[in-house]
């Protein structure tokens, strides 16, 4: 699998990541296992992960890998800090304090002394920027974290925080910047991917098949055994089962047949090479279902197809 650099800094991602988003809760010990290895057998070394997946579960599923699976230093690990599940609630809480005890808590789980990639998980609007920021200066001079990033921040909360960490060299530079990018969802294109390539930063792509409706399981319904029948996952997947997404994946599905694939690889192979993408994240409940997903590494994209698919998504 090919491997990109994120931005100016010196890592380097495989151009799909796993993410592991299921692992603990809908994806259990054996099938995360059965996962990992389908994907590092076809190249891949970079999982992403955080406190919120499982309620650290999925840490401890990776942390058990560590060793058993794989050798620490030939994976690069990425987690993120900064939103605290507190009485079933979901509040962000970006404070040096909260960071940095998520930080040693995520490094207990994962039984390393480092993660190669540690990231805000979100823009805290009640917590001062330089505070924030000062916990990601602090992980990064301790060794706690190779790399630093933010995620689901604005092009101009993007540019402003990799700014202030740029604008001295005693602090930690950022190297990534996580959005969510789809056919389904194009709004990282507005100022996010301009603010990320300017500011010398790399993209990972989460949601790259749209919370899996561009693989076109919902065309005729919602499956028993989709994510958007699961509790935990409906609210996530409904906002892209309205009319205007439906016409995006009816185009996918045209392009699918044509090409003579499917429309998952289509969507992602889309997402993949997009312009300013270092990385996406690609996540599955079994080993069977991830190693479908890699196929996506045999194609590529004619220019008609994709600028075909490019207008219908606008």
């Amino acid at each position: 699998m090919e491997k990109r650099r994120a931005g100016s800094s010196g890592l380097e991602l495989s151009r799909l990541g796993l993410g592991t988003m299921t692992w603990g809760r809908d994806t259990d010990e054996i099938e995360a296992a059965d996962q990992c290895r389908a994907y590092l057998d076809a190249g891949g070394n970079f999982l992403d992960t955080s406190p919120t997946y499982g309620d650290g579960d999925s840490e401890r599923l990776i942390g058990g890998l560590i060793s058993t699976l794989f050798k620490r230093e030939e994976v690069v690990i990425a987690s993120k800090a900064g939103i605290n599940l507190n009485e079933n609630a979901r509040r962000v809480n970006a404070t040096r304090q909260f960071l940095i005890s998520d930080l040693d808590r995520t490094l207990e789980r994962l039984g390393t002394d480092y993660v190669d990639l540690w990231q805000i998980h979100s823009w805290d609007e009640l917590t001062p920027l330089d505070e924030t920021l000062s916990a990601l200066d602090y992980a990064y001079t301790s060794g706690r974290a190779r790399y630093v990033g933010v995620s689901n921040y604005s092009g101009w909360q993007l540019a402003r925080a990799a700014t202030k960490q740029q604008s001295n060299s005693m602090k930690a530079p950022l190297s990534c910047a996580q959005n969510e990018y789809s056919l389904l969802n194009r709004d990282a294109e507005n100022e996010i991917l301009d603010a990320a390539e300017n500011c010398g930063l790399g993209f990972i792509a989460w949601a790259p098949l749209g919370r899996g409706v561009l693989t076109g399981k919902y065309r005729n319904g919602i499956p028993s055994d989709s994510r958007a029948a699961a509790p935990h996952f409906a609210k996530q997947v409904e906002p892209y089962l309205d009319d205007h997404s439906a016409r995006i994946v009816e185009a996918v599905v045209v392009a699918a047949q044509g090409l003579g694939f499917s429309p998952l690889e289509i969507a992602l192979a889309w997402v993949r090479d997009a312009p300013g993408i270092t990385t996406a994240l690609v996540g599955a409940r079994t080993g069977a279902q991830l190693r479908g997903i890699l196929k996506s590494e045999e194609i590529e994209l004619p220019s008609i197809v994709r600028s075909a698919l490019d207008d219908v998504s606008f």
